[in-house]
């Protein structure tokens, strides 16, 4: 039986760390030492390994991302039939939506990582890697966009997020739930996509665009974001309480801010759709609205600061932005 092949693409993190002298792990594992540590991968895939970054997940730039996506077409022009990206855990769910935003191939892309490191008792790197090694290779697995494979389940790159500093069961989708499952090396793909989401064409080429992200807080007079625009800032998203508010005592600095800048309006409780006709106090949604703010649907803070970074790079106008917050699904 002739088996797919997948790429394995390492960048570092938890799953790669090691011990060192002094004390604590820092990512020394390559791509070939992850896949050698499971035996079974020989009966799943024929695998090919590349150690792309050996950083932890903060450490990671867009123009790192933008390296990845091309390396990541590379290996799909030469014959890959899915890939797994390995990575910190920190910044996966930024990772695999950027990916999911910038990649237009048609085979499985899945991102893994690992909670424990494997100097740990109970480690579950290994399984993890295991795990988006099947789901790479499934034909059921076709078609979903980029996902995040931790913890036997499988997840959608634009729902799923990091909920717990250090617990196994870290990665959820607060909206939607896992997507499917991985049991006794069988993938379950429970959940499609209701349609395809757009992507966008960057060019690493093309001028940076700088993108902030803002968290209001009770009593918040909100003037460190004076003067974003002249520090070079092109976009700012806030996470909002509630339904997308601020205080009002902010609430006319940000529509100054919205004249200079794209604003885009998430919410800090991570879960549920921003509003847009309810509330009409100053800071309220629909002042803000009024304002040139706009909503970001049900896009969680860090998301929504992706998907702006992303069309900014891309040279999409600001009602092409709108218009795509306003269509996200």
């Amino acid at each position: 039986m002739t088996l797919p092949r997948v790429s394995v693409i390492a960048l570092g993190g938890t799953i790669s760390s090691a011990g060192k002298a002094g004390g604590g792990v820092t990512a020394t594992l390559r791509a070939e030492d992850l896949v050698a540590s499971i035996p079974q991968v020989t009966k799943v895939a024929e695998v090919s390994t590349s150690t792309f970054k050996l950083v932890a997940g903060p450490a990671l730039t867009f123009d790192d991302l933008l390296q990845l996506r091309d390396l990541i077409v590379e290996q799909v022009r030469n014959g890959a039939q899915g890939v797994v990206v390995t990575q910190g855990t920190d910044t996966i769910e930024e990772t695999s939506f950027f990916l999911d935003l910038t990649l237009n191939v048609d085979v499985p892309i899945v991102v893994t990582g690992a909670m424990r490191n494997p100097t740990l008792p109970g480690a579950e790197g290994a399984g993890n890697l295991y795990d988006a090694l099947l789901v790479a290779s499934s034909p059921e697995a076709k078609g979903m966009g980029v996902m995040v494979v931790m913890n036997d389940e499988v997840h959608l790159a634009k729902y799923v997020q990091k909920m717990h500093t250090s617990n196994l069961a870290a990665f959820k989708s607060p909206l939607l739930g896992p997507v499917g499952w991985v049991t006794e090396d069988r993938v379950t793909i429970a959940l499609r996509p209701a349609r395809p989401h757009p992507t966008f064409e960057v060019d690493r080429n093309e001028p940076e665009r700088k993108v902030a992200l803002y968290t209001v807080s009770i009593d918040d007079d909100g003037e460190l974001l004076r003067g974003l625009k002249g520090m070079g800032y092109h976009g700012l998203v806030i996470a909002g309480t509630g339904g997308g508010h601020v205080t009002s005592k902010m609430a006319d600095l940000i529509g100054e801010l919205a004249k200079e800048l794209i604003v885009v309006m998430s919410t800090r409780t991570r879960s549920g759709e921003v509003l847009r006709s309810t509330y009409s106090f100053k800071g309220g949604e629909i002042y803000l609205i009024s304002k040139g703010v706009i909503p970001a649907k049900h896009l969680d803070p860090f998301k929504a600061r992706i998907l702006l970074y992303v069309m900014l790079r891309a040279g999409k106008n600001v009602e092409e932005i709108k218009r795509t917050f306003d269509e996200w699904v």
